[in-house]
């Protein structure tokens, strides 16, 4: 039997050991587009790290170790929303982008989705608001419609009755009134364009509310393998309704470094712990002067 020539087995050797380390330890991508500028540039290639959330285990969605990604880390991932949801998530197209939400965070979000700078607010946090005071009979009766209690007038003042109301309730009444009565805050402060939306944390409930409950349907129905559907401002899983629904898995928000970039969560909504591939480590390919190896960051 001839023997194999050294050159043949040790290129047979490197083949070997850069698909273990690329099976196993590190991967490598391109940066498509220019999404995450001044991070990283187009063109450029980075080594992702698959050890830094724990092993996602080849052909399958198990993770070993698995720990969560944190608020700042750039991170590629499998697309949550392929067109073809058959396809395995390790055979799925990749994203980078930055994660801004991590599991159990609240977020204000506008109605674009993209995240705002604006305080974080409870949905049931009370503020003041005041509205004219021969418009009364019209806000008892919606009040009533929908089943707005306790929530009798503290003040008065220039012509105007003062209430509380939680975010919730004022998002409701806004809906119902249709700008026919000028409810509006006592303090500018309290002017929000933007609603709190929850992240998904495993084992712990999401309440609903109308301006999260499509994208809670949109990741139940995709990620945790259910039938849920909306109707008017109601979550129905299973057939049933729920005012609150408790996750089996943990969720990120990942935001693009370029508003004018759509591939983050404004796009494919919430991206679940099993499609992270790991955290992008160090730049090995650029054309910018003294990029090559630097730390991602």
């Amino acid at each position: 039997m001839p023997r194999i020539p050294v050159w043949i087995k040790a290129m047979l050797t490197a083949v070997i050991l850069v698909l273990l380390v690329k099976t196993f330890a590190f991967t490598s991508c391109t940066i498509p587009s220019t999404g995450m500028e001044n991070s990283l540039y187009q063109g450029e290639r980075v080594l992702v790290n698959k050890w830094s959330y724990g092993f996602r285990v080849p052909f399958s969605t198990w993770r070993w170790l698995g720990k969560t990604a944190g608020k700042g880390d750039i991170v590629l991932f499998n697309n949550p929303n392929p067109r073809s949801p058959q396809i395995s998530v390790g055979n799925r197209e990749v994203f980078i982008s930055r994660v801004v939400g991590v599991p159990g965070d609240t977020l204000m979000l506008n109605d674009e989705l993209w995240v705002t700078d604006e305080q974080v607010l409870s949905p049931d946090s009370k503020s003041l608001y005041v509205y004219p005071y021969t418009e009364e009979e019209t806000m008892q009766a919606v009040m009533r419609q929908l089943n707005i209690q306790g929530n009798s007038l503290v003040g008065y003042a220039g012509g105007k009755y003062i209430r509380t109301f939680s975010h919730y309730e004022y998002y409701l009444l806004k809906q119902k009134l249709a700008d026919k009565v000028d409810l509006v805050p006592l303090y500018q402060k309290d002017i929000s364009k933007s609603h709190p939306f929850v992240i998904p944390e495993k084992g712990k409930p999401v309440k609903v509310y109308p301006w999260n409950v499509t994208l809670l349907c949109n990741t139940i129905v995709r990620h945790e393998g259910k039938m849920a559907s909306v109707r008017g401002d109601t979550l129905y899983v299973g057939g049933k309704p729920v005012e609150a629904y408790m996750f089996n898995k943990n969720y990120y928000w990942m935001a693009s470094n370029n508003p004018v970039n759509l591939c983050d969560s404004r796009l494919f909504g919430l991206v679940p712990d099993d499609h992270l591939i790991g955290k992008t480590w160090r730049i090995w390919f650029s054309s910018g002067k003294g990029r090559i190896f630097q730390r991602v960051q």
